[in-house]
């Protein structure tokens, strides 16, 4: 121990001495007092562990003396130890402490003052201690904390040993005893659990308590504080905020209010923002967009809970392809089957190829500019759905497909794509950073994932048809026997089957919206009657939580923005509307048979848009360092733009190619 202490001595010595060269000269009497002031702290360092070790030494012994106790219980002594251990420890970390502090000046001081790499890896090196010792002390804590209820729990048997209990208090110490119990079998240990795990950092967060903006209510909070159910937000370094997901204690409900409020408010704001669109002439989804552009970060801010408001959202797009799977019959789907198949797979390869060859022109890294093709070559089924809700189909020869039938079936496809290209994104982030023997194996790599897809989609299929073959039909038979006079049956069935479908799906590696479509696939195909019974207890569900998602698609719009770069987003706009537009009738007419030509135009406009799920692989591209800030959010205005525009192009077509007693209107 004297060692280390004339080793610190030493460092704390020299590290004065780099100081002083550091330092302006001409300045003896400091330097004096500075040597002064070392030496000084060095013999009250050395004081202090010399005490320091006295401690251990004694506290080994009153640990040997607790052993040796007959007196006591085991439970008392290996309690009485425990504690021992915890000051010990407690001890030990603050010398250790002591020595990185040292270590870090020493570090600091020999580094040149200009280079700013070495100081913000000092700054690294600081925080990861930091973060460190927090764990150390939280645990610390947590023992000293449970250390005292077990103190308390001792004391509570030595006097309750010495006085008669009534049958209450019996009864209450069985309660108590068990509702130990309970609590320990339902304790998560989650920070213990996962604090080692890869890929875990330690982050420094700040805790907002819920804010109350009425004074007599903060005061009301204060006092019934140990009562309060209310969450708190965490809030990390890069702004991110958080709220609680699973409380420790799961025996006091708890309630998400901000979540509350957001629905709320994109409810009652959503009513009037869709009924002026209505009054306009215009479909009442763009009040909804502008409801979550006056909602979110853009405008007032008033959104909490993102996250949780686009999850929610993201159901309306499941309820939305399940009502377009209802209106899909099994003669239907056979006509259009190969149409969509040929159609969304060609449709796909060029835009990819024409983003290659734009990437190989301006210079862009293949990845990226197939990521960014990706993204643009699909297109919106909510929105389209939304056009062709309510009206007739069209008329078609027997055999011929109409053009609804083949612009869904496409789409949908669509939606396997994204499955099957969310599936081999890794991979192609790993080879895009690697040699070309690691590319050449990621791409075969790529292959295998997307063989086991198409495995995954025809086990899909099969499983489909065991379904409507022996399950639907007593399925619905049952549901809809129990559920005469009571309605709610059926709604829940018809949920329970949509989410069943959705969990096969995504657990074989196809996308859950397939699962969704093809749940409304199967339940069609028991004829009309039943279609007309589940769509009037799905369509409600699918309104609301439409509305909810065309708001949540509102909220990554920023108008600023798009005013800034008004004209350069204009210019990739339309060149992406018209090319994908180009690309779409040359592929129809190739695949729709020559009498079918004619409707090549209409599915053509419908196609002419990008996807909102752009924003997912976007937002992906961008966590994976494949595209930058600036591409990403020009993908984002870009796919805003194109969903603004498509009702305009829609109508255009429809006009000029569908007859007025075939037209569908806008909703």
């Amino acid at each position: 121990m004297r060692g280390l202490c004339v080793l610190l001595c030493f460092g704390l010595v020299g590290a004065l001495q780099l100081e002083q060269k550091l330092a302006e000269p001409g300045l003896p009497a400091t330097k004096n007092r500075g040597h002064q002031s070392v030496m000084e702290n060095c013999r009250r360092l050395s004081n202090l562990l010399r005490q320091k070790s006295s401690a251990i030494r004694k506290l080994g012994l009153a640990a040997a003396m607790v052993e040796r106790d007959k007196t006591l219980s085991q439970a008392e002594k290996m309690f009485r130890v425990h504690t021992l251990e915890v000051f010990q420890r407690e001890l030990n970390e603050s010398e250790h402490s002591l020595f990185q502090a040292v270590n870090g000046l020493q570090r600091v001081l020999k580094g040149n003052f200009r280079d700013v790499v070495n100081m913000k890896e000092s700054s690294r090196q600081r925080l990861d201690a930091l973060r460190e010792a927090a764990i150390k002390e939280e645990q610390e804590y947590m023992e000293l904390v449970a250390a005292e209820k077990h103190q308390q729990e001792v004391l509570r048997e030595v006097r309750d040993s010495n006085k008669t209990l009534s049958m209450l208090d019996e009864i209450l110490e069985d309660v108590r005893k068990a509702a130990d119990r309970l609590e320990e079998e339902i304790e998560d240990h989650a920070f213990d659990n996962n604090k080692q795990m890869k890929g875990v950092n330690v982050e420094a967060v700040l805790r907002v308590e819920e804010d109350e903006d009425d004074s007599k209510r903060k005061n009301m909070s204060r006092q019934m504080h140990k009562g309060n159910l209310g969450l708190s937000m965490l809030i990390d370094s890069q702004n991110n905020q958080y709220v609680l997901t699973k409380p420790r204690d799961s025996t006091i409900p708890h309630a998400d209010h901000h979540f509350i409020k957001d629905l709320v408010y994109v409810v009652m704001l959503s009513l009037p923002c869709g009924w002026f669109c209505a009054m306009l002439g215009l479909p009442p989804m763009f009040g909804y967009i502008i409801c979550g552009v006056l909602l979110g970060p853009s405008g007032l801010n008033s959104i909490k809970s993102m996250v949780q408001v686009e999850t929610l959202g993201e159901l309306g797009v499941f309820f939305t392809l399940f009502v377009v799977g209802l209106d899909f019959s099994p003669e239907r789907l056979n006509k259009v089957w190969k149409i969509s198949v040929q159609g969304s797979g060609y449709l796909s390869l060029l835009m990819v190829a024409a983003g290659l060859f734009w990437g190989q022109l301006l210079a862009l890294p293949p990845t990226q500019t197939v990521f960014i093709s990706s993204c643009l070559s699909l297109s919106s089924t909510p929105l389209v759905s939304r056009f062709l809700a309510g009206g007739s189909r069209g008329e078609s020869k027997e055999g011929e497909p109409d053009y609804s039938s083949v612009l869904l079936g496409m789409l949908v496809m669509q939606d396997v794509q994204l499955g099957m290209f969310i599936a081999v994104m890794p991979t192609l982030i790993q080879g895009d950073t690697e040699d070309m023997d690691s590319v050449v194996m990621a791409t075969l790599h790529v292959l295998v994932l997307l063989a086991r897809v198409v495995a995954s989609l025809a086990g899909v299929l099969m499983l489909c048809w065991l379904i409507r073959s022996h399950l639907v039909g007593p399925f619905y038979r049952k549901l809809h026997a129990e559920s005469k006079g009571n309605k709610e049956i059926m709604v829940l069935g018809t949920t329970a089957f949509v989410f069943l479908m959705l969990t096969v799906t995504e657990w074989m590696g196809v996308s859950m919206e397939l699962g969704c479509f093809l749940a409304g696939a199967l339940l069609s195909s028991q004829g009309h009657m039943v279609t007309a019974e589940v769509m009037s207890c799905a369509e409600p569900i699918r309104d609301f939580l439409a509305i909810i998602f065309f708001a949540s698609i509102g909220l990554h719009v920023f108008p600023t923005f798009v005013l800034y770069e008004l004209t350069i987003l204009l210019v990739l706009t339309f060149t992406v509307v018209i090319m994908k537009f180009m690309m779409a009738v040359l592929v129809l007419s190739t695949i729709l048979p020559s009498s079918s030509r004619h409707i090549r135009f209409v599915v053509s406009a419908g196609l002419a848009q990008v996807s909102e799920f752009s924003f997912v692989l976007g937002s992906r591209a961008r966590r994976a360092g494949i595209i930058s800030r600036e591409v990403y959010l020009l993908v984002l205005s870009v796919t805003t733009l194109s969903l603004l525009l498509a009702p305009v192009l829609w109508r255009a077509a429809t006009l000029k190619y569908i007859p007025r007693t075939e037209r569908k209107p806008f909703t």
